[in-house]
């Protein structure tokens, strides 16, 4: 541990306290973080710093283990009587960090409010089969589906929230309450969450005391922090070449596993230009997927060949999506008008030069990289190409999420289930379907990989899905991201990663 409290370090340095009783004065957890949370209401978490931060503060009625295993958390059972009747006991006298009890009614709150379209819940598509969640006493809650949900027990971690709190006007996006191992302290936006160590947790305290989450966007800087004894921890993004002198530093625990995530560019469909499913793929011809992963990310991913993660019991290497062919894009081009009628180098048609606007975030060096390269081999094909660089709140809600993007690279994670890549993202009107994507029948095979019970009646529906979208392109994914952990020896517990990245397996919760 690294953190030092400055009269107790003076009292080292006079002799009068020996230096291995430092580190129990001051037990903090200083994790380093690229970006600042955006909210801390689970129900509304976007990114991974708030997600992985309401984890800590949060409890979820299960909890999801390194192995992607749903096991009891504030549920300390279930019983699922018939397909679309889940029925939850939770523990005796629970309650939230502020001392208030969390009964049932404020399980049915949180999910009542969760899946209320008003609420405008990023993640409400994934509660969409729940048609109830009845408080049936105040250990015991119902949850009533419109059909059988083969994935609901992996989303049902999600942090519960305390309702008198909340219809009494607290504002928990900034004033979290939860019943999870960790309470808030302090927020200072852009730069640090400050938690300490929550007693009334029902697992009791946590070994770690506090946790700082600093805030350093340069995947770099944040490396070199760590390297300087500033981080207790970092994890993915890392910049490759970090990873590597890291790795190979016998000063550091280090964990380097497959990732539960995608680095994928989203074609806005409703855009003019990327409407025809044949331009999407001409674009994709153009990605040059091997040099992106080998060179710019060194191998810390791996090359996707379709949307199914490869790690994903449903995946299956018969679906390929477009691979690199620049004479085979520019023939594409062609056959739909684009050609270089004016010998200029540059594709036009009707009088206009074929242009698009390639974008991503500032905070991740890779994927900017990523961005220049991917322009560069646009403009060799005749593209007009321009790279739009922004920091991640304004690419991400202001943009993206407004769907004004063209073409962008950005990444999806915590892939529990292939659902959870699919449904939300890609059915028509579904919640984080920012490109617009709609065909019916991707529609019904995603219904229906969520409401067959049957691994492997889901995985064929899934398969057919990601062989219609391999074609259709509303996303293009460029490959399966690795996880990478580092961290300080000296820390007091049994290190635990998870490829989601979430942090109790660090404050002294192994599962």
């Amino acid at each position: 541990m690294k953190k030092l409290i400055l009269a107790t370090t003076a009292l080292v340095a006079l002799g009068f306290m020996p230096a291995q009783a430092v580190f129990a004065q001051d037990n903090t957890l200083v994790v380093g973080t690229d970006v600042d949370a955006g909210t801390l209401d689970p129900r509304l978490t976007r990114d991974t710093t708030a997600s992985r931060t309401a984890d800590l503060i949060y409890a979820g009625l299960v909890h999801i283990t390194p192995s992607l295993e749903a096991v009891p958390d504030l549920a300390e059972s279930w019983e699922n009587p018939d397909p679309q009747t889940f029925i939850f006991k939770l523990r005796p006298n629970l309650t939230f960090s502020d001392g208030s009890p969390l009964t049932a009614d404020d399980v049915a709150f949180t999910y009542t409010t969760l899946t209320n379209p008003d609420f405008n819940a990023p993640a409400r598509a994934l509660y969409s089969p729940i048609t109830a969640v009845e408080a049936i006493d105040p250990l015991t809650v119902k949850f009533t589906l419109n059909a059988p949900y083969a994935p609901l027990l992996s989303y049902l971690d999600v942090g519960i929230v305390p309702k008198k709190l909340v219809e009494g006007g607290t504002d928990i996006a900034l004033h979290p309450v939860g019943a999870g191992p960790m309470k808030l302290v302090s927020w200072n936006r852009g730069s640090e969450i400050v938690l300490e160590a929550n007693d009334a947790y029902w697992r009791g305290a946590p070994t770690m005391d506090n946790v700082t989450i600093r805030i350093i966007g340069d995947n770099s800087a944040r490396s070199q922090a760590f390297e300087a004894g500033d981080l207790d921890v970092i994890q993915s993004p890392l910049a490759p070449q970090d990873i590597e002198r890291l790795a190979a530093d016998d000063r550091f625990g280090h964990v380097i596993m497959a990732g539960l995530g995608v680095n994928y560019i989203n074609f806005n469909t409703k855009d003019p230009l990327l409407a025809d499913p044949k331009m999407r793929q001409a674009f994709s011809m153009l990605i040059d997927q091997e040099t992106i992963v080998n060179d710019i990310y060194q191998g810390v991913d791996q090359v996707a060949h379709s949307i199914i993660l490869p790690s994903s019991w449903a995946y299956s290497d018969t679906i390929k999506q477009p691979t690199l062919n620049t004479e085979g894009a520019v023939a594409l081009f062609n056959e739909l008008g684009w050609t270089d009628s004016n010998g200029d180098g540059i594709l036009d048609k009707d009088g206009a030069d074929l242009a698009v606007t390639l974008a991503t975030h500032s905070e991740d060096a890779n994927r900017v990289q990523t961005i220049e390269f991917m322009q560069a081999m646009f403009e060799a094909a005749g593209v007009k190409a321009t790279a739009q660089i922004t920091d991640w709140p304004s690419f991400s809600t202001n943009y993206v999420q407004q769907s004004k993007h063209q073409i962008a690279l950005l990444g999806w994670l915590n892939i529990v289930d292939p659902d959870r890549l699919m449904f939300a993202q890609l059915t028509t009107g579904g919640s984080t379907n920012w490109g617009g994507y709609s065909n019916p029948e991707v529609d019904a095979l995603l219904q229906e990989g969520r409401s067959t019970l049957d691994q492997a009646g889901r995985a064929a529906a899934y398969q057919k899905a990601a062989t219609i979208l391999a074609q259709d392109l509303p996303y293009y994914i460029i490959s399966a991201q690795g996880y990478q952990m580092f961290y300080a020896k000296d820390l007091p517990v049994e290190v635990q990663a998870t490829p989601r990245g979430n942090l109790r397996g660090l404050i002294g919760f192994t599962d």
